[in-house]
């Protein structure tokens, strides 16, 4: 979109983690965050219309009705804590919570370099989005225990992570399923 520049791209205009989601990941953004920006996002050319705020929550008008329903579906990435996740932002500062981000990004790397049996990225990266960074370094420091992991199969190595982070996602009274349309 002609005009449309951000200085974050690892954390969107409407509070999506842009830097846990499995699109980046991929290397492929469509969002505000990609190249020169989206041309077919509509909040991206409202930034441009309401005068280029960084994110949605700097917004006069926020929330605004393009807010309305936009958490109802996370099939493509979580974000049914699109809103909160600005607000946390706000709390923390911005270069803490990106900070808390590329801390889940690094063991979300990990977890597709070393534990993947190419079925779950989006598993992983709602993982990452969803646990706190304690509850992804207990994963992690279980993972490393098991020895016996590190040669076994692929299969076995991402269904021991995959069952090691619903135990946290359970802890936490997170659900790990992605809600892919209007229940």
């Amino acid at each position: 979109m002609k005009g449309f520049t951000r200085e974050h791209t690892e954390f969107s205009l409407c509070g999506l983690a842009c830097l846990l989601c499995p699109m980046q990941v991929g290397g492929c953004c469509p969002g505000c965050g990609g190249g020169a920006g989206n041309q077919s996002c509509a909040i991206a050319r409202c930034s441009l219309e309401q005068g280029g705020p960084e994110f949605c929550s700097e917004c006069a008008a926020y929330p605004c009705a393009r807010y309305d329903e936009f958490d109802a579906a996370d099939s493509f990435v979580p974000h049914s804590r699109r809103a909160a996740d600005l607000a946390r932002a706000g709390e923390m500062g911005l270069d803490a919570w990106l900070a808390l981000l590329r801390q889940k990004r690094a063991v979300l790397d990990q977890l597709l370099a070393d534990w993947n049996d190419g079925r779950r990225k989006s598993l992983y990266c709602a993982a990452a989005y969803l646990l706190e960074p304690q509850a992804l370094r207990r994963v992690m420091e279980a993972l490393a225990a098991q020895s016996g992991l590190v040669a076994a199969p692929a299969k076995e190595r991402a269904q021991a992570a995959a069952a090691l982070l619903q135990t946290e996602a359970d802890r936490a009274g997170i659900s790990l399923k992605l809600n892919k349309g209007k229940g």
